[in-house]
């Protein structure tokens, strides 16, 4: 069962997939969700990148470091990428299903 932040790195990062991006880094995605769900704050960045370590050794996530010349040519650290897994994709979908279909309503507790 996914957590709620794992939900929002899933679709975020499969939808900058979908857009043309085939790697995301911690930053852009954290901008992705929030502009994504506005009601979704993250803590810290840590809570992030805590997700996405967990993730990528459940083998929902792959990564990889980005080429030390780029980062070095833009004056900034290198950056850490990472790809959705079919495996991730397949979570989400079942996430979605699964709350689709839970019942709407709390379950009443019997009376004594």
């Amino acid at each position: 069962m996914l957590l709620p932040i794992e939900v929002s790195i899933l679709a975020a990062g499969l939808d900058a997939q979908r857009g043309g991006d085939p790697e995301f880094h911690g930053f852009a995605l954290a901008s992705a969700i929030q502009d994504r769900e506005a009601a979704r704050r993250l803590t810290a960045h840590g809570t992030l990148y805590r997700a996405l370590g967990r993730m990528e050794t459940a083998g929902l996530l792959e990564s990889r470091w980005e080429d030390a010349a780029l980062s070095e040519a833009e004056g900034r650290p290198r950056r850490r990428l990472y790809r959705v897994t079919g495996l991730g994709e397949a979570a989400l979908a079942e996430a979605r299903r699964t709350k689709t279909a839970a019942p709407t309503q709390r379950p009443r507790l019997a009376s004594s």
